[in-house]
């Protein structure tokens, strides 16, 4: 018998010390040092928490990032299912819920105007953001993801307490949390937490007033919200993600999984911001090569998947596959962000993409809109890009996704289609050139500016002078 061979002893050598970071861009001006990738939690204990100094005057955001934020400001109209809570029920289970009837026409929701509404096409909730950059929520708060002391709906839009001293320019909901983004690039969060979506640090249940995320890198300049997951873009294109990783939709190359015992399973938690670090490309024969020198833009979320834009109009998503909505001829999940290789070519830059539950739109230079996913419950999907031939020609201006609804702002003109059945929310208005039918549920806020939105029952929108709608969308 061999004998066994002895271990040689092992060198201490000291710890590398992290490379020094040179980029000059943002990094004396607007953020402090930072780790890239802070530790998550692994059965949801609570992550490193970093400290931060609530009276420190942080700077502004660059004055030209903010005023290409800035959108001319409207009045608020709403059509459609207005029974916040029983967005995304089948029934009044438990009784006692105040029905209200379905709106077939819009209606003017407030004399106030509003730079822009937010909602999501998993929400039941949403923010407007008023003249003097203040969050008002409204809708449903059963989880506290209004960030209002009192678990009830709230019809009436509201001030969120906490952030009454910020200016805020952006918002993102997801199914029951909520994301709001200061002029400084602070993110606030609030609402169900089980999944570390909140980004605070831990996986307390529920965050009942909005709290900063954990998170000291460079400023954040854009906040999205999948269902359970979040994403935020700081301004120097660096993606983080944070919340359930299941599918990959964190683009982490995991899905988290784990064993707690032999039969039972559960996930890894992101419950700090953690960058997404690699991009791929991905050839017929499945070799894989990273991507280089990518700079995220813009971004999207559905409900478990995220499609992201660089900087050289590549178009990149990751998450849940199914149904096409990944855009690569193929339902399997993406763990990481992956080349769709449709618009890898002259002329097919992408510039603007919007997701739906299952589904993404995606603008390329020319114009052509094109779709790829399941807009609808039943019948064929889009398995890879595939232009909406109906809208050729049109110049569109932004667009709303829901769960199976769609609408668009293009040239003068309000189009709108999904699947039945609809609580009124795709109504005719004729002051509007022309208004295509076929909501599911939702509500639309109207934006008189460039900006759509969608909820899963209902939509919303802000109307201005040219009626640009800005889509809202309900689960």
């Amino acid at each position: 018998m061999a004998s066994k061979r002895k271990s040689e002893p092992v060198k201490k050598t000291a710890a590398k010390r992290g490379k020094k970071k040179t980029e000059d861009s943002f990094d004396s001006d607007l953020s402090d040092d930072y780790d890239d990738a802070p530790a998550g939690n692994g059965n949801g204990n609570a992550s490193t928490l970093m400290t931060f100094d609530e009276r420190a005057v942080l700077p502004k955001l660059p004055a030209e990032l903010l005023a290409s934020r800035d959108r001319e400001p409207g009045k608020l109209l709403i059509a459609g299912m207005v029974t916040w809570d029983l967005v995304g029920k089948k029934s009044d289970t438990k009784g006692g819920i105040k029905i209200r009837p379905n709106l077939y026409y819009f209606n003017r929701f407030t004399d106030e105007k509003y730079r822009l509404a937010v909602s999501g096409c998993s929400s039941a909730h949403s923010v407007l953001i008023t003249m003097d950059r203040k969050a008002l929520t409204f809708g449903r708060n059963n989880l506290s993801q209004l960030g209002q002391p009192e678990l009830k709906t709230y019809e009436k839009p509201t001030l969120v307490p906490g952030l009454e001293g910020f200016d805020i320019i952006d918002a993102a909901c997801g199914r029951n949390h909520t994301l709001f983004l200061t002029d400084t690039g602070l993110v606030y969060a609030c609402g169900d937490n089980k999944s570390g979506q909140c980004g605070v640090g831990n996986t307390t249940a529920t965050i009942t007033k909005a709290t900063r995320i954990n998170y000291n890198g460079p400023p954040i300049i854009k906040v999205g919200c999948g269902a359970e997951f979040s994403v935020i873009l700081d301004i120097k294109g660096n993606l983080h993600t944070f919340g359930l990783p299941e599918y990959g939709q964190l683009g982490h190359n995991t899905d988290g999984r784990y064993f707690i015992t032999s039969s039972k399973m559960s996930f890894h938690f992101e419950t700090s911001p953690k960058r997404v670090p690699l991009f791929i490309e991905k050839a017929k024969d499945g070799h894989i090569t990273p991507v280089d020198d990518v700079q995220i833009v813009d971004f999207a979320c559905g409900n478990n998947h995220t499609v992201a834009i660089d900087s050289k109009k590549r178009c990149f998503s990751f998450g849940f596959g199914g149904v096409g909505r990944l855009g690569h001829a193929e339902q399997k999940d993406e763990m990481v962000p992956r080349l769709i290789k449709f618009f890898d070519s002259v002329n097919r830059g992408v510039k603007r993409v919007f997701c739906g539950s299952s589904f993404t739109l995606a603008i390329p230079d020319a114009g052509q809109l094109f779709l790829f996913g399941q807009n609808k419950k039943t019948g064929e999907a889009n398995m890879y890009p595939k232009p909406v031939q109906d809208l050729a020609g049109w110049n569109i201006t932004d667009i709303g996704c829901g769960y199976t609804s769609t609408v668009i702002s293009a040239d003068d003109s309000l189009i709108a289609w999904g699947s039945s059945p609809t609580y009124g929310t795709q109504n005719f208005i004729y002051i509007i050139i022309k208004l295509l039918p076929y909501f599911y549920h939702h509500y639309i806020l109207f934006t008189i500016t460039t900006t759509i939105l969608l909820h899963y029952y209902s939509p919303i929108a802000l109307i201005l002078f040219k009626l640009l709608p800005c889509f809202y969308y309900y689960i």
